[in-house]
């Protein structure tokens, strides 16, 4: 089976975790002081808080702004429901911008309508969280200046989205949002195992998210109610979980980074290759931003209406490990119950049907990229 995505671990990696297997410290070394600042290199953020998934470091995001109970936070119907869950893990209610056909991101000319009309009813969201969808970036510019005219703040999850750029800059540097989120999952771009980093240019939320990731404790006099008792002593101040990152999954992203340039040069040639090689077939091939450099965390191909399960299931039976990312949010149980119904982002819906995401990796070899265009051309044919 050639898989949609996998991990390439080296020896270089190996030989980082068994360092911290011999070492005296297997959490909070300084294997992830490392790490967070090896993020904020290669981004040029000023903070990054590592934490032990995406999801993770979403909640934070969010909880450091402050999001809660009566308040609202929008994202993107089109992501993993993670995006969404974060929204009532915090208490708010959340609802959902429809995306751009072309690149399955949120639409700007929907979030400007949306935002509009919530100004004229008087219930603007706490929140925005655009998806940065395979690893092409949102229009930034344009939704940080529509954040910053209606007073919202904005949260990029950039789980598929580290070593991409939008513009001059990279994603990740908060240019245009006030935390963006990278995920590590063996699947994406940099691998930590399971891992999550929020990253953001503002002491203040960076201080708040390492409180939450670390029960909401400190140890720093200057935040205490009083005097410390002792060098021991610590107090909780608010409200927190244990997110932390392991030193070990520190010490793998930290090695995993060293390569992030290469893994990004690999998936953009792998893309323009299949960009190539599927031109002739009745399909329609990703789009690209201008002005932005994908990381191509997915690579997904869009099929004529009501052919997605046929072809999809050829691939599977030719040893082709496609899949589809992803079934939209509001579909799901869960958010219907919540009074979401089909036909409510009706683009996001005419993606779903029709998308399947074919493997793309680095260390796939063009030999298996021949062998999963071949297989393609043949479901289609």
């Amino acid at each position: 089976m050639i898989p949609y995505g996998r991990q390439d671990i080296t020896d270089d990696d190996a030989d980082a975790v068994l360092r911290v297997l011999r070492s005296d410290y297997l959490t909070q070394g300084a294997e992830g002081p490392r790490f967070e600042a090896a993020l904020t290199a290669v981004t040029g953020a000023q903070h990054a808080v590592a934490v032990n998934s995406a999801t993770s470091a979403l909640h934070v995001a969010c909880a450091a702004l402050g999001l809660g109970p009566g308040d609202l936070m929008w994202t993107s119907p089109i992501t993993f429901v993670a995006s969404a869950n974060v929204g009532h893990l915090c208490g708010a209610e959340v609802d959902f911008v429809d995306i751009e056909p072309d690149s399955f991101n949120m639409s700007t000319a929907a979030l400007a309508d949306k935002l509009a009309a919530a100004r004229r009813a008087g219930r603007l969201p706490k929140v925005i969280m655009p998806v940065h969808m395979c690893g092409q970036s949102c229009d930034m510019a344009a939704i940080g200046a529509l954040a910053r005219d209606h007073g919202v703040r904005v949260v990029e999850d950039a789980s598929h989205a580290i070593g991409a750029s939008f513009g001059a800059r990279a994603v990740g540097s908060c240019e245009h949002s006030d935390i963006a989120v990278f995920s590590f999952h063996p699947v994406k771009i940099v691998t930590t195992a399971e891992g999550g980093a929020a990253l953001t240019n503002d002491a203040g939320l960076a201080a708040a998210m390492q409180r939450l990731r670390s029960h909401g404790v400190t140890r720093d006099p200057a935040l205490m109610s009083h005097p410390p008792d002792g060098g021991w002593y610590y107090q909780q101040i608010g409200l927190g979980l244990n997110y932390r990152m392991t030193e070990l999954q520190a010490a793998l992203g930290t090695a995993q980074l060293d390569r992030l340039a290469t893994y990004v040069d690999r998936r953009n040639a792998l893309a323009d290759r299949y960009d190539r090689l599927l031109g002739n077939l009745p399909l329609d091939r990703p789009g690209r931003s201008a002005g932005a450099r994908s990381a191509f965390h997915l690579y997904v191909v869009r099929v004529a209406p009501g052919r997605r399960r046929a072809v999809f299931d050829h691939m599977r039976d030719a040893g082709i490990g496609v899949n589809v990312h992803y079934i939209p949010v509001h579909t799901q149980p869960y958010w219907q119950d919540h009074g979401f119904r089909p036909g409510d982002f009706p683009v996001a819906e005419q993606y779903y049907a029709r998308a399947i995401s074919i493997p793309l990796y680095p260390a796939m070899t063009e030999a298996q990229q021949d062998r999963v265009v071949a297989a393609l051309t043949e479901a289609l044919g």
